[in-house]
Parts: structure tokens; C-alpha cells; sequence
């Protein structure tokens, strides 16, 4: 009798863990997106991107939409409907730099959605997100918008939501990178990577507080903080071994992690008489020659001179004190 007992259960819980019915405010039917999008197809969907900014990752989230529909389309062996995009962020941004380089967007998606999918119009909305942008019930989607306040990339301190969506853009480049490489290696073959990483004690608010200070003497807008984030992520080693062993086209024979020391690339007769301040002046000079671009056009160039002395007088101080040094994992694989 007691072992009966299991299987009655079972089948109560299967009879609870189902969907909700009918077509009520709570029903599945109405709250299923792909549901929604069966039932109210419409010929044109219109997205706002806020914060969209104008590096390399503009037009991120508007991929993501664009094969989340072309999926659901699929599916439901439905056209795909037009595509109408607002990108938005504060006036100062460059939407110049983003048109010019909508054409090879827009021949990225003639290839790899074959002409499949409508028109995707793109347009600039300039505005700060804090205030009225569209009128009454103009959009049908927004993408989340993880804030990461007084941050600039990621830190102890920002929110889940931050480090998921790095995460995300990381596990899916990289990912991209292994799939690439194993198409074109042996079977056999042995790949070495040297990747920019990051440990669980990493934290970098203190290098960060130099954009903070600049907000609150009115050298830089705090919206204009908030909605910057510069496109770099260093990963845990964890995370790099999940992507490999996910893909599984790669099999890790060893992985190890360094802390390399900031001021690693000084020769060695010059470091030890270095001040200081010199020392501060040549870290930032290395981060500059990387990052200066994007700051730049994010913040204006006029600021960037500013943001690069503080930093290197910063630093500098930083690394009297503390070592100061970032993560690298080194990582040895054999195609499978």
C-alpha cells in the first residue's frame, strides 16, 4: 500500500503543475508573450532602445528582438511583421556614428535572416529616459534596462541585474569564438587562450569614484554616468569553463589564473625609480590607448584630458599603497 502512495501524488502534482485556463486576466492564453503575439499580430512593432548609446553594442538589443520575432514567426508560420526602432539617449550622443553604420546592419540581417524578415526602421529619439519620450500607448516593447548608477562597468555594486547582462554578452561571444574555431581546427588539435578575467575579490568602485567626484563638481551629467557602461567583462574562471564544457566541442587539459601587477610592462631598471605619480601616468596612458574612443564619445573629448589626469593620480596613490594587479586565465583545450 505504501508504495502506491508515490504515484497518486505524482499524479495530483501533475494535475496542479499546468497552465492557467481559458482567457481570463490570468490565463495563460493572455499572458503568454508568444500567445499574445498570435493573437494580436501586428503589422508593425515598435521598439524603444533607452540608453542605446553608440559603441559596438548599439545594436545588441535590437538583435535579440529581431530573432526573438523571427522565431515566434516561425512558429506560428506567420510574415514577420515591420520593425520600427527608436534608439535613445541623451542629445550628446553620437546617433551620426550609429546611421553610418546602419548599412552593414542592415546587410547583416539580409544574410542571416535571408530576407525573411520586414523592414526594420531605425531612428534616433534623443532625450534623457527620465521624462516623456513617445506619446500615449505608442510602443509595444522596451527592453530591460539594467541601471548601473555610479558604475561604469561591472563592480561590487551592481546590481544582479548588471552582472546578468554582462554575463549574457559574454557566455554568447564566446560561445561564437569556440563554435568558429572548432569548425576550423583538427580533431586533435590543441588551442591555448589568454583571457582577461577577473577573480571574487576583484573590485573596481575605487577606480571608478574618479567619474563620481567629476558628477559632483558638474564636470559630467549623472544621467550621462548611469547610462554609460563600457563594453568589457571579465570573467570568473567558472564561468569561462561553463561555456567551454556547454559547447563541448573543446575539452580543457588545463586552466590556470594569474594576477599580473599593474605596472607588470615597466621595465624593471625604470619601475624601482619611478614615483609614484609616473607610475600612475603610465597605467592610465595603457587604459587610455583601449578606452579613450568610447569615453569619448560617450562624454565628449573635451572631458576625457580631466578624466585620465585624476585617473593616473589616482592609480598611482592606488598602487603605492596595494599591488594593484588584474586577472588573466590561461586556458589549454583539445578539439574533440
Amino acid at each position: 500500500m505504501e508504495m502506491q502512495k508515490e504515484p497518486v501524488r505524482d499524479l495530483q502534482l501533475h494535475q496542479v503543475l499546468r497552465m492557467n485556463e481559458g482567457d481570463g486576466d490570468n490565463s495563460y492564453s493572455n499572458n503568454s508573450l508568444l500567445q499574445l503575439y498570435s493573437k494580436s499580430f501586428p503589422e508593425c512593432i515598435t521598439m524603444a532602445d533607452m540608453g542605446c548609446s553608440s559603441g559596438p553594442n548599439t545594436f545588441l538589443p535590437i538583435w535579440e528582438v529581431l530573432e526573438a520575432i523571427d522565431e515566434s514567426s516561425r512558429k506560428l508560420n506567420r510574415k514577420p511583421p515591420i520593425l520600427q526602432v527608436f534608439l535613445n539617449d541623451l542629445p550628446g550622443n553620437d546617433f551620426n556614428s550609429i546611421f553610418r553604420s546602419l548599412p552593414s546592419f542592415h546587410k547583416k540581417l539580409e544574410e542571416e535572416m535571408g530576407g525573411q524578415f520586414g523592414p526594420c526602421f531605425i531612428a534616433a529619439m534623443p532625450g534623457s529616459f527620465y521624462e516623456r519620450l513617445f506619446p500615449p500607448r505608442s510602443l509595444h516593447f522596451v527592453p530591460e534596462i539594467p541601471l548601473n548608477k555610479g558604475n561604469i562597468y561591472l563592480a561590487k555594486t551592481s546590481p544582479p541585474g548588471v552582472h546578468k547582462a554582462y554575463l549574457n554578452q559574454f557566455e554568447k561571444d564566446f560561445t561564437a569564438f569556440l563554435r568558429s574555431r572548432s569548425e576550423e581546427m583538427i580533431p586533435g588539435g590543441h588551442m591555448v587562450l589568454t583571457i582577461y578575467g577577473r577573480d571574487e575579490n576583484n573590485d573596481s568602485s575605487g577606480k571608478q569614484s574618479i567619474k563620481n567626484e567629476m558628477v559632483l563638481e558638474g564636470l559630467i551629467e549623472e544621467s550621462k554616468l548611469d547610462s554609460f557602461n563600457l563594453p568589457f567583462y571579465g570573467a570568473l574562471a567558472e564561468e569561462v569553463k561553463d561555456v567551454i564544457r556547454a559547447k563541448r566541442s573543446f575539452t580543457i587539459t588545463r586552466i590556470e589564473s594569474f594576477h599580473v601587477s599593474l605596472d607588470a610592462s615597466i621595465d624593471d631598471r625604470c619601475r624601482d625609480t619611478m614615483d609614484k605619480y609616473t607610475k600612475g601616468k603610465y597605467v592610465a596612458k595603457r587604459l587610455r590607448a583601449v578606452t579613450e574612443p568610447i569615453l569619448a564619445r560617450h562624454f565628449g573629448d573635451e572631458i576625457v584630458d580631466v578624466m585620465f589626469q585624476r585617473f593616473s593620480i589616482k592609480i598611482g596613490e592606488y598602487m603605492e599603497t596595494f599591488k594593484g594587479a588584474y586577472t588573466i586565465h590561461v586556458v589549454s583545450m583539445i578539439k574533440a
